[in-house]
């Protein structure tokens, strides 16, 4: 881990809560064969039962990337050494941010579901995403995101 860990709340000037001291960052894969991979999250979580991508607070020091890399293989088993970073977006709030990175992996690789944060992991086509039930933050970020894949 790189310096103190970021799992606490950070609350907003309107009372919103987000999870991250120190921000938080998500990890999209994208499949050679165009599929994305979402998480199914579990039902105490914040926006339990949406689905979205793995992720979760950064550490002290911590990268962007280095954070949703780490989120990703404790959430769902994703491989690091088949990642290769294609580009990255940030929800700047001013007091809190989250970052979206998103990786090509270079072979498809089976999910696991390796912590009590997911219900299950499912590798969904691009054009299906908009049909489930969402994360509201990824649903308002999902239509840009789809655009540069």
């Amino acid at each position: 881990m790189s310096g103190a860990s970021g799992d606490e709340w950070v609350e907003g000037p309107d009372g919103a809560r987000y999870w991250g001291r120190y921000g938080a960052a998500g990890l999209l894969v994208v499949s050679p064969d165009a599929e994305v991979l979402l998480q199914h999250r579990a039902l105490w979580s914040h926006f339990g039962g949406t689905w979205g991508v793995p992720g979760g607070a950064r550490h002290e020091h911590e990268t962007a990337v280095e954070a949703a890399v780490r989120e990703a293989g404790e959430e769902a088993g994703v491989p690091a050494t088949l990642l290769d970073v294609r580009f990255s977006t940030v929800l700047d709030l001013g007091y809190w941010s989250y970052t979206t990175v998103v990786v090509d992996a270079r072979e498809r690789f089976e999910p696991v579901v390796s912590d009590p944060e997911s219900i299950e992991l499912r590798w969904i086509a691009v054009g299906r995403v908009d049909s489930l039930s969402l994360h509201p933050r990824f649903a308002e970020a999902w239509p840009s995101l789809a655009a540069r894949l």
